[in-house]
């Protein structure tokens, strides 16, 4: 026993260990990203960051990484009432890393200024990729992320996803009003729109996929041709409303590049009469796509 015990602590301790490296590797990506692109370049950016970029304009005494820590000091007391102690741990250690790393960066490297619309473009994609490394670990920078989460305590109906949108663009627009600067408040807008589209492909990259549903007189058929393919199937009881006629409903999960090879099977099969709909499937677990390791997040 004494052997299993030792074994299972030190698997514990290798994925705590793996998943501070992650946590503090999506933080170092989160902090450079903005340094080198956003403040650099004087590019708005939503959130607390964007705030305290606004502060530190007026007041540059005080840091942007130490501002944000300051403002999400309030919401971590009241996550913590909330949502208990391990948002708390997980929230105030990645915003602690991220709002020293900023700092610490700003004193010790002076980056160029570049191009307005690759600094967006390339800084959006990274500031995405740190997001979503941090979220699939359960862990989150703070900010809009964190009060969104407590004003839905509050009002059941709201989206997450639209709080922060609308305290993102409220922010930036006050960036542009304080600065005046429309260009950089737009940026801000497409920065906002490219790093949502970098962070869904990081949590759910792996697991999106095409959902089939074809609908044949002919169902045995592509059902055995599907499996020669390799592509799951699953058969449901269906009627035809045009013909009063009972027949199978094909539902098949597949990867992008199995569309072209699913549809020329059905038009080799039922070329005239074959009803195909083919849907986006945001999240697809199972055997030949994502696993369920770390979905609680």
């Amino acid at each position: 026993m004494k052997g299993v015990d030792y074994l299972i602590k030190t698997t514990q301790a290798k994925i705590a260990i793996k998943d501070f490296l992650t946590v503090l590797f999506g933080c170092l990506l989160y902090s450079f990203s903005f340094v080198a692109f956003f403040q650099s370049n004087n590019l708005a950016m939503g959130g607390f960051t964007g705030i305290s970029q606004i502060i530190n304009h007026f007041l540059p005494v005080l840091p942007i990484g130490t501002l944000v820590f300051i403002m999400n000091l309030p919401l971590l007391i009241l996550g913590f009432k909330k949502e208990g102690f391990k948002l708390l741990l997980t929230s105030f250690f990645s915003i602690f890393l991220t709002s020293a790393i900023i700092d610490a960066l700003t004193l010790m490297f002076k980056f160029p200024k570049t191009d307005n619309f690759l600094a967006c473009i390339f800084g959006s994609i990274l500031l995405g990729i740190s997001l979503g490394v941090l979220m699939k670990k359960s862990a989150t920078t703070g900010g809009t992320e964190l009060l969104a989460r407590l004003v839905k305590h509050k009002i059941k109906k709201l989206s997450i996803g639209r709080v922060c949108f609308v305290i993102d663009i409220a922010v930036i627009f006050f960036y542009a009003l304080f600065f005046k600067k429309l260009d950089s408040a737009l940026y801000g807008i497409i920065a906002i729109y490219i790093s949502n589209m970098a962070l869904d492909s990081i949590v759910y990259g792996a697991s999106t996929g095409k959902l089939a549903y074809i609908i044949s007189d002919k169902s045995d058929e592509i059902t055995k041709g599907l499996l020669q393919l390799g592509m799951g199937v699953t058969i449901l009881d269906g009627k035809s409303g045009f013909k009063n006629k009972d027949m199978g409903i094909i539902i098949c999960a597949l990867k992008k590049n199995k569309i072209y090879s699913m549809k020329k099977l059905v038009a080799s099969i039922d070329p005239d009469k074959a009803f195909v709909i083919v849907c986006e499937a945001k999240e697809v677990f199972g055997e030949g796509f994502g696993d369920y390791t770390g979905i609680g997040f």
